[in-house]
């Protein structure tokens, strides 16, 4: 990794020079990656395709997320990068105090293989906004998304603003023992260990976005047809290798065969009577995956446990969206992230036996409730902890561009998209400052000032 510690510190140079802390610098690459946006966009579903067998539609989902957050940094850049200022304590007037937020450096940003474009440029937007220079690391599992990522970053911006670095999971432990000034992952709970533990030997902070087993409650009062087709969508979504898709559903025991019967018509609908064969179905990443996925399946086909679905096809690397009955949290498929189209339903009594079931586990990267009263809602904010909540949809929370979105706990540390990004990539340097002319003489010793009257002073 010689060669990439001599152009970290070129990288780093460049933030240092001070010429980055302009807005015009920022604006100057907030606009080379609109560029690259506007000419490339098809060879990005193409590679997105290619990797994942993403439907355009759902390839489209990933240019999109770019350009809303394009859009929005450039709209509130301005208002962003202002200095903020606070009120100063009588005792230290007429001093003026403020925070003013600024570039960390050069960062090192990780994607993931399921959303390889949106989720490293997306942080990278960000970094850029806040004046940094960057390392951008994709994932080696979506081979045609990394290698355009890098021809096109080359050809979009100098080596002393941005950089890729393609390689396999060695490459990227060499990268992350690197002195960055900041790290930003996007990945599994266990991978997001390693790079934190690595990152400790340099103290680099770190942003990891992680997964989290996001459990689905569906209680009375939903609407069960519109329900099951939000369910399906969201499990469907990418062949459900989606960071926040519903992991599995809990739901209340009256309502169970409806919603099952419901969401077995979705299924169909939505991909027509041979859905392992549908156009609108994306493929499993590789064969690790599909083997993994299979062999929860052959648990559940073992147990006797699928209600609908159930297909596969290894050389097309995919499966069908399958429903399973599962009746406790010690099932197989419970213990992990699924991560693919299995979609496993524990029923139970009531609302109470759901988010107690949802407290025993790690806390979720999502929560979803479909149904229940107004009270009932709050009840779910005010005895779970989860990254976010979303009530009667799914997914779509991370479409709200201005949002914080990130973990807590296992799901994650620290938040990103909008101002939260602009944040997670600056350092909030506070200033204070006093003038001569006033410089009373009692707080030098020896100290003759009366203790009551400082107290006083002090508030």
């Amino acid at each position: 990794m010689s060669q990439e510690t001599f152009l970290l510190s070129e990288l780093r140079t460049t933030v240092f020079s001070g010429q980055t802390r302009t807005e015009s610098w920022r604006r100057l690459q907030l606009g080379r990656l609109e560029a690259l946006m506007g000419a490339h966009e098809n060879e990005v579903l193409k590679a997105l395709s290619k990797d994942l067998g993403k439907p355009p539609t759902e390839a489209l989902f990933e240019v999109l997320a770019v350009r809303q957050e394009l859009k929005l940094v450039k709209q509130q850049l301005t208002r962003w990068m202002r200095p903020r200022r606070f009120q100063v304590p009588f005792s230290l007037k007429p001093g003026e105090a403020m925070v003013k937020l600024e570039p960390l450096g050069c960062v090192l940003i990780i994607g993931p293989w399921n959303y390889p474009f949106s989720l490293i440029i997306q942080p990278l937007i960000s970094a850029l906004a806040a004046g940094n220079t960057a390392v951008l690391k994709p994932s080696e599992h979506a081979i045609a998304t990394s290698q355009l990522i890098a021809r096109l970053i080359t050809n979009h911006f100098p080596k002393e603003i941005v950089q890729v670095v393609q390689g396999d999971e060695k490459i990227a432990q060499e990268l992350i023992e690197q002195s960055f000034d900041h790290i930003f992952f996007t990945g599994s709970t266990s991978i997001g260990k390693k790079v934190m533990k690595a990152a400790s030997n340099n103290l680099t902070p770190v942003t990891l976005e992680l997964g989290g087993r996001s459990p689905a409650i569906v209680v009375k009062g939903a609407d069960i047809t519109t329900t099951a087709r939000r369910l399906i969508w969201g499990k469907g979504l990418n062949a459900g290798q989606t960071c926040v898709a519903p992991n599995h559903l809990i739901v209340q025991e009256k309502i169970k065969l409806q919603l099952i019967e419901k969401m077995k018509s979705t299924i169909s609908s939505f991909y027509g009577k041979d859905p392992i064969n549908s156009p609108h179905l994306a493929q499993i990443i590789n064969k690790r995956q599909f083997k993994r996925l299979c062999e929860l399946l052959k648990i559940a086909q073992d147990r006797n446990q699928i209600l609908f679905g159930g297909e596969t096809n290894e050389s097309q690397l995919r499966i069908s969206p399958t429903l399973i009955e599962v009746d406790n949290y010690n099932h197989p498929l419970m213990t992990d992230e699924i991560f693919g189209p299995l979609l496993p339903v524990l029923s139970v009594p009531d609302l109470e036996s759901a988010l107690f079931e949802v407290r025993k586990q790690p806390r979720p990267l999502a929560l979803y409730m479909f149904g229940g009263s107004i009270q009932e809602q709050q009840k779910l904010l005010e005895t779970t902890s989860s990254g976010g909540v979303c009530f009667n949809d799914v997914v779509l929370q991370v479409g709200v561009p201005e949002m914080p979105f990130g973990g807590v706990g296992p799901s994650g540390i620290g938040r990103y998209h909008g101002i939260a990004g602009f944040e997670a990539f600056s350092h909030q340097k506070s200033i204070f400052h006093r003038p001569f002319w006033l410089d009373l003489k009692f707080r030098y010793p020896p100290y003759k000032l009366n203790i009551d009257l400082i107290k006083k002073l002090m508030g």
